[in-house]
């Protein structure tokens, strides 16, 4: 039961981050195991630069950077028509120039 994404498609990536100090982003925000951090996921607004063959998608973030994820991540999905008015100004331009040399998987 696979999603379909599809070039230029504005999706939600679900970005797990620790750190002492979460930003005001930060949702779900729990210690960490001994109690120095904290655990919190950010919500990442990206586009979909690129589908392959192999399932893997490659996402774009607003400055042109790229993440390569697979369409089967249970942290990514599509934007909801009213996500995509609430968070147009987040959206990144997928006629935007690409940067290079910044292609990763996320952490």
């Amino acid at each position: 039961m696979g999603r379909r994404y599809t070039i230029g498609m504005p999706v939600i990536y679900q970005k797990t981050k620790r750190s002492s100090h979460p930003g005001p982003r930060a949702g779900k925000i729990h210690p960490s195991q001994h109690g120095e951090e904290y655990v919190y996921i950010v919500d990442k607004f990206w586009v979909v630069a690129d589908v392959r063959d192999d399932g893997q998608l490659v996402l774009q973030t607003r400055r042109g950077k790229q993440h390569v994820v697979d369409a089967e991540d249970i942290h990514l999905r599509p934007m909801h028509w009213w996500e995509k008015l609430l968070w147009r100004n987040k959206i990144p331009d997928p006629d935007a120039p690409l940067s290079q040399d910044q292609t990763d998987a996320p952490q």
